[in-house]
């Protein structure tokens, strides 16, 4: 099994914080908001998310629900309260549901950047297994989602497309296997809010069958770092993989860990209470630019 030691809120100014799962898909053009504009959107997968009390985080993926509620993705942990070394979702400690978060471009160490929208943590599945007394050492493990709903007063300002790669396409339901592409953005504050340097590709190191799919270790370049958490991975046909959780220390330095997005998403439609809730797909097409 990999070692999953550390996750990736960025807290302050300087602490370091598959088959058989079935998901749904929303497309972007049936019976969802209207869309920003791709180009112009304030709010999107990739925007800076800041969680009362924790730290900043990376949104991943755009999620709606049959009420016509829209959602951003970031990982479970940008909400813990523990030390960084905490990974166990089933254990770990964890802000309410109902804690406010903002989405702010250009953060950095020095400045948090410009708020461009807010909303309220919906679900988490660190508090969902909690509730729940899971004891699956695997989901308790590797399952590091939730969900911030975003303020119906910014839904206007939301764009579902991956900046730089477009997509998502739909859900990788299957894994990877070693040698496989992946691409990603991640905008950690440690980057000064250049942009430029968010876009990322990486390479898959496989996946460990003891960990029963739940993650996929990889290296991409560069690696992510404390503020990354959460980030949305594609595989190299533009479907939805996983979330950036955690750095691999043994046997693989510097590597990565992403959670499983199938399974992740499998568990909150099915404990959420979330009604209806779905991947939204990129208005903008997949493009590897490679």
């Amino acid at each position: 099994m990999f070692s999953r030691v550390r996750r990736f809120a960025l807290v302050g100014a300087l602490s370091l914080v598959a088959t058989g799962f079935a998901v749904t898909t929303h497309p972007a053009a049936q019976g969802a908001p209207t869309w920003a504009p791709a180009a112009t959107a304030a709010i999107t997968p990739g925007v800076q998310t800041n969680t009362a009390g924790s730290g900043q985080c990376t949104a991943n993926f755009v999620f709606t629900d049959t009420a016509g509620n829209v959602y951003l993705g970031q990982a479970a942990h940008c909400s813990g309260t523990g030390a960084a070394t905490d990974t166990n979702g089933c254990t770990a400690g964890t802000l309410p549901l109902g804690t406010a978060v903002t989405f702010n471009r250009g953060g950095s160490l020095l400045s948090s950047g410009t708020q461009v929208g807010a909303g309220t943590l919906a679900y988490s599945s660190w508090n969902t297994m909690q509730a729940r007394g899971e004891t699956d050492a695997n989901t308790c493990a590797y399952n590091d989602f939730a969900l911030v709903k975003v303020n119906s007063g910014d839904v206007a300002k939301v764009n579902p497309s991956i900046p730089f790669w477009g997509g998502p396409v739909g859900i990788n339901t299957t894994g990877t296997v070693a040698g496989d592409r992946v691409y990603s953005y991640g905008n950690s504050g440690l980057r000064f809010g250049e942009e430029r340097l968010s876009p990322k590709t990486g390479t898959s190191l496989g996946q460990d069958p003891a960990d029963g799919g739940w993650t996929h270790p990889l290296y991409t370049v560069t690696p992510g770092v404390p503020g990354d958490s959460g980030s949305a991975f594609l595989d190299a046909s533009g479907r939805a993989v996983g979330t950036l959780s955690t750095l691999g220390l043994a046997p693989l330095p510097a590597s990565n860990n992403i959670g499983d997005l199938s399974r992740e998403l499998a568990y909150a439609q099915a404990h959420s209470g979330i009604v209806g809730l779905q991947l939204v797909l990129g208005t903008e097409p997949f493009d590897p630019q490679i």
